[in-house]
């Protein structure tokens, strides 16, 4: 996949471009949702003997209109995004810059400069895409504002248990802690990169040494707590538990952004500098502050044995489920 970065205003040319079929969205989360709208566009394409392309925005939309802070944390940062459009086949990848010039276009100008200026034939979006200034532009009005140059496919709601597929709906999830809800609506594990830095060195004191985790991105962190997570160190894989959290039975004050140690399981090297992925599984319990260390290690040997049962029961159900798919 050929990633390109749009500026406004671009000087892209048609004539430089090869017929696409494009799917338009901010992708958040590249969720089951946007599976669907990417993959859609991937297959006409393929059917018509188009590239396919998808293009997105950044930064969040909102922060630039000042419906949010200032930076928003994500689900999937820019170059987690990149990698999960990637594996879906998609040939280009259009990250156009979103700025306070870019969000007056008229929905008009949006389509004539991003759409038709981009050799686009067939446009593919969700039911509740909107285009140009403040949102007026939508699916029904598309057609309109096509020019008669390209067709378009509207891909309606995704649910699941009754809830719309969301970026909104798995920020609301993060922020409860109901990580384990996430691979149904994601098709994947909730996972966070990010490099093992020095610590305060407690957890080998009190025999739990862990990883200390430093986000490569802004990533959205699970609410704070003690997680059954994997962690991905290289080409190898390794369970164990993770606290997100101020640590309040050492630290008075809660100051700045959480920490996020991972006690990993049978583990021993040192890994200081490393590149990690966590993989968050299931929330065991709310961070809470001990009233003596010896309570808190006892605690720790108790999340410890709830996440390995947790480990174990997940590699029994998957294995009984295979033996059923052969069977």
């Amino acid at each position: 996949m050929e990633t390109r970065f749009i500026t406004y205003p671009h000087h892209m040319k048609k004539e430089h471009l090869p017929p696409t079929v494009m799917a338009l969205g901010y992708f958040d989360g590249v969720h089951l949702g946007h599976q669907q709208v990417i993959r859609t566009a991937v297959k006409i394409a393929s059917e018509k003997g188009y590239k396919s392309a998808v293009m997105t925005f950044h930064p969040h939309p909102s922060v630039v209109l000042g419906r949010r802070e200032q930076h928003v944390q994500l689900i999937t940062p820019l170059k987690e995004k990149e990698r999960l459009i990637a594996r879906l086949g998609v040939d280009y990848l259009y990250v156009v810059e979103f700025t306070p010039s870019f969000a007056e276009l008229l929905p008009q100008q949006f389509v004539d400069q991003y759409i038709i200026d981009f050799h686009v034939k067939h446009v593919v979006a969700g039911f509740d895409f909107t285009y140009g200034r403040l949102g007026k532009g939508t699916m029904e009005t598309l057609p309109f504002h096509s020019r008669g140059q390209f067709a378009h496919t509207t891909v309606p709601k995704l649910t699941r248990n009754d809830e719309k597929i969301s970026s909104t709906y798995i920020r609301h999830l993060l922020k409860n802690g109901e990580v384990h809800q996430l691979p149904e609506l994601l098709g994947r594990f909730y996972t966070i990169e990010g490099t093992v830095i020095g610590g305060e060195k407690r957890g080998r004191t009190i025999g739990f040494p862990t990883a200390n985790i430093d986000p490569a991105d802004d990533y959205l962190l699970p609410a704070l707590g003690v997680y059954a997570v994997k962690i991905r160190i290289g080409s190898e894989t390794f369970e164990g538990v993770c606290n997100v959290g101020y640590k309040p039975t050492f630290h008075d004050r809660l100051e700045g952004r959480p920490n996020i140690e991972v006690h990993i399981f049978h583990f021993s090297r040192d890994i200081y500098g490393e590149m990690v992925t966590i993989e968050w599984h299931e929330r065991l319990r709310s961070e809470q502050k001990f009233s003596s260390v010896a309570e808190l290690v006892a605690q720790i040997q108790r999340d410890k044995e709830k996440a390995e049962a947790y480990f174990r029961e997940t590699a029994e159900n998957t294995c009984i489920l295979s033996q059923n798919d052969v069977s």
